[in-house]
């Protein structure tokens, strides 16, 4: 049976290349496998990165009951695929906080504090000495680059950079700030979207203190792309949390700024505000320098409900 690879329910750039560069680090020290996606519909960024190394959309997986599995890029039920509970979880390789998965036997699990996952599976492609094809390594080049925002991410290590640094002359790409721009040109497009693919572009449900608390993240050139259609945002929002969520926080993340307006719908505004050492401002709320779901939002939120 082969082992399925798959990254969290909302794909982005490095849970896909990650399912990838690891399904093949799999197969080439002895072990069947096949990279997956929650979705066959992927986001912009993605779609380009995947276009431009010519590398095949994973194979969709949405049920992982009595299959073997391997996670790359979360460790959390909210975000896995459905019968998670009945799988046979194999491995693990992450660059997350450890979430609420458990399995019934030891597996490989391999997790550093780092940017991205592929940044550890640069590691352990490079201290296995397991050959890294080109078109792999440059998905892996651009994940990094996705999930570090050019370096500019609180997220970005030493490591991050060093990875960036070797992957480069294995995937022959010389200017990674070009590959950069294209890549933010294609995740931070909104005309013609519909809000829902906006909203769910990159999201994540967490479990905080027993209250479900949903994040999404929309990186952006400027705000002013999204100016006319806030109210539709706000609404997405709104309608996300009373689908039996405590909290939906919406990242409109101005990369040039460096600084996130966040959205909020919640129970409890108070919690957010004070979590954030904030004042909302209507429906949202300006903070500088947040760049980081992961760094500079799930933490004092986690806080904040005494998760």
């Amino acid at each position: 049976m082969s082992v399925n690879v798959v990254g969290h329910s909302s794909p982005d750039t490095d849970s896909v290349a990650g399912a990838i560069a690891y399904a093949h680090y799999l197969k080439s020290t002895g072990t069947d496998a096949v990279a997956c996606a929650q979705s066959a519909t992927l986001n912009p960024e993605t779609t380009l990165v995947l276009k431009k190394f010519g590398l095949a959309t994973p194979q969709v997986f949405t049920d992982a009951g009595g299959k073997d599995v391997a996670l790359v890029d979360f460790s959390d039920i909210a975000q896995a695929p459905a019968n998670i509970g009945k799988a046979n979880i194999v491995a693990i390789v992450d660059h997350h906080k450890i979430g609420d998965i458990t399995t019934n036997s030891p597996i490989f699990f391999y997790a550093q504090p780092v940017g991205c996952t592929c940044t550890v599976l640069y590691e352990m492609y490079t201290t296995n000495k397991v050959a890294l094809p080109k078109n792999i390594a440059g998905a892996m080049l651009a994940a990094i680059l996705s999930d570090t925002v050019n370096f500019k991410s609180p997220t970005c290590t030493p490591a991050d950079k060093t990875a960036v640094a070797a992957l480069k002359g294995v995937s022959g790409v010389s200017d990674t700030d070009g590959l950069f721009m294209d890549m933010l040109k294609a995740k931070s497009a909104v005309d013609g979207v519909p809000i829902k693919d906006l909203l769910f572009r990159d999201y994540k449900d967490f479990d905080m203190g027993g209250k479900k608390v949903g994040i999404g993240q929309l990186e952006l050139a400027t705000l002013d792309q999204v100016a006319k259609m806030r109210n539709d945002l706000y609404k997405a929002v709104a309608a996300l949390k009373a689908d039996g969520r405590h909290t939906v926080l919406f990242m409109l993340t101005d990369v040039v700024k460096e600084g996130t307006d966040l959205m909020v719908a919640s129970d409890d505004p108070a919690l957010i505000e004070k979590a954030f050492k904030g004042k909302l401002s209507g429906q949202s709320m300006w903070i500088d320098g947040m760049m980081s779901r992961k760094k500079q939002a799930v933490p004092p939120l986690q806080k904040a409900f005494g998760a």
